[in-house]
């Protein structure tokens, strides 16, 4: 009897059942990391919603934008904290910490923004990212012009609440599913890295 906790509450595939397309994607993130990410193996129970998953996801995190990729993943890990999603605030938490080069961000921004180290941008970045989160009904005229008032185009608002919605999404079918986060991601980006 296996120790190791499962990943997913639901079958998972093996790379060998996995359609071909979808078996080269996961095998090069798994030469780039060094591990394959717990949720390609979990959402590979279903191929077309993995691929519909992995096209939106790409669209909104490998585009050019006005956010950095550090402020995307900010979004990320606040919003994440807020609907406590495990495998999101740790899988993008380390890919917060590794971006930044910062060993604490993603710890703040899980647990309480208001609190973290951030400029007085990206905590309006992310004012407004937790009102989408958790009132989207209540997003007016006035949430445009104090991100305007930082710098931010009407592109870059979209694209802050497209990230938003996007993770509320996948932070709900985590939980669902228990999705468990890597061992790997608890430790990267906490420590320098190693000189080979």
């Amino acid at each position: 009897m296996s120790t190791t906790p499962a990943i997913s509450r639901f079958p998972i595939p093996t790379l060998d059942e996995l359609p071909a397309d979808l078996r080269e994607r996961i095998v090069a993130v798994q030469e780039k990391a060094g591990f394959v990410p717990n949720v390609f193996l979990a959402l590979a129970h279903r191929p077309d919603e993995l691929r519909a998953f992995m096209a939106y996801h790409d669209a909104l995190l490998l585009k050019d934008s006005g956010l950095s990729k550090g402020e995307r993943e900010m979004i990320i890990v606040a919003t994440s904290g807020a609907n406590q999603c495990l495998y999101c605030v740790v899988a993008h938490g380390a890919i917060l910490r590794v971006y930044e080069k910062k060993p604490l961000i993603a710890d703040q921004l899980a647990v309480n923004y208001r609190k973290a180290d951030i400029t007085p941008r990206q905590r309006a970045m992310l004012d407004f990212a937790m009102k989408v989160c958790l009132h989207s009904n209540e997003v007016d005229g006035a949430d445009y012009a104090a991100l305007h008032a930082q710098g931010f185009s009407d592109e870059d608002v979209w694209d802050i609440a497209a990230i938003t919605a996007f993770f509320g999404l996948s932070n709900r079918m985590a939980n669902v599913i228990a999705m468990r986060p890597n061992d790997e991601f608890f430790l990267m980006g906490r420590l320098p890295r190693a000189k080979p």
